[in-house]
């Protein structure tokens, strides 16, 4: 087991930089200009990565009638399945060109197969990666198939039971592959913030031995930001040109100024993690002078005690640490000290061997 992958020669784990990929979806309203721009509007913002859609209304399901065929909840209510993805799918005519202004931008173009013949035709493009879609979580003969590309996977969890992911991760390992990254998600469009659940993804990665990262559909980019810092190594999240222009996933998707803040956000983050270090770090360096130490706040003869009228803990550090104050106290100076003078071991008579 490994818990960490590499796509196109990125490397992608808890000790890389985080993945961010914009998933382009049916966000270009069914205009190949559209989603050229977004692909540039994507590389403006600092993604790493492009992620399509590939299928079609017919790979997707039938065009039927039938009221089991059509939506009756949610941002979609009242249309039927086919006419949705026939709206919102990516062309296939589309695909090459796509990939190809995406390299062209130093991103990584990848796509979501829904059937065998969609895997097909993105191996004819020599895509690095295969995602696999919540909703086809349960699908293991497609998840086999694109397994045995030997190409990573990554694979949301929306919806599936933890007895469905474990299936799946089987499925590709059994077809001798083990590079997976699993992305905790929730499918809901959008996703209430308190259904996040984002423990869980340092969970997933607990349990399967993979590198972990979440797919997202909350508003806004706090979510994410935050998943970050709980471990998930790869952030996936819709982007649009405008929420204003419409479209099916508009709604839940992030504009380009707001994906800049969200890549902004999540190397932020990355960055903050670090490791475990107790020491002292350099910011700390020049105000390691203002702890507390021991002080002389009043002049004191040689030969007088120390009592708590003459000696105190105060800002600045150069004298004694305030631990001793108690040791200090009822011993006599060794010298006059004047008022202001850091309380030093031979500043007391007596301290060097009580205060190891």
């Amino acid at each position: 087991m490994k818990a960490s992958i590499e796509i196109a020669g990125r490397s992608i784990g808890t000790d890389y930089p985080t993945f961010v990929v914009a998933e382009l979806s049916a966000n270009h309203r069914g205009s190949i200009d559209e989603a050229l721009n977004l692909i540039q509007l994507a590389a403006a913002a600092g993604a790493d990565a492009i992620k399509l859609q590939t299928y079609t209304a017919d790979t997707m399901t039938i065009d039927s009638d039938s009221p089991e065929f059509r939506l009756t909840k949610g941002l979609w209510a009242g249309r039927s399945l086919h006419d949705l993805y026939s709206e919102a799918h990516t062309p296939w005519e589309w695909h090459e060109p796509l990939f190809e202004r995406g390299r062209d931008l130093g991103l990584i173009v990848f796509s979501t197969p829904f059937d065998a013949t969609a895997v097909d035709f993105l191996e004819t493009l020599e895509a690095p990666a295969y995602k696999i879609a919540s909703f086809e979580v349960i699908d293991l003969p497609l998840i086999r198939r694109a397994a045995r590309t030997g190409k990573p996977l990554i694979i949301s969890t929306g919806m599936a039971r933890l007895d469905e992911i474990e299936e799946a991760v089987e499925a590709v390992r059994d077809e001798g592959n083990d590079d997976i990254a699993l992305l905790h998600c929730v499918s809901g469009y959008p996703t209430p913030t308190d259904e996040a659940n984002l423990r869980t993804i340092a969970d997933l990665a607990e349990r399967f031995g993979v590198t972990t990262g979440l797919s997202d559909h909350t508003l806004g980019i706090a979510v994410p930001i935050c998943a970050v810092s709980l471990g998930a190594t790869i952030i996936e999240k819709h982007m649009t040109g405008a929420r204003a222009d419409g479209g099916p996933d508009a709604a839940f998707s992030l504009e380009p100024d707001e994906f800049k803040a969200l890549t902004d956000g999540c190397r932020t983050a990355y960055g903050a993690i670090g490791s475990v270090d107790y020491d002292l770090k350099p910011s700390e360096v020049d105000n390691i002078m203002l702890r507390r130490s021991l002080y002389a706040v009043a002049d004191i003869a040689k030969g007088e005690v120390f009592t708590e009228e003459n000696v105190r803990s105060i800002r600045p550090g150069f004298g004694l640490p305030p631990k001793h104050l108690p040791l200090v106290l009822g011993r006599r100076a060794t010298a006059s000290i004047t008022r202001g003078t850091a309380l030093q071991e031979d500043h007391v008579s007596g301290l060097k061997a009580d205060a190891k």
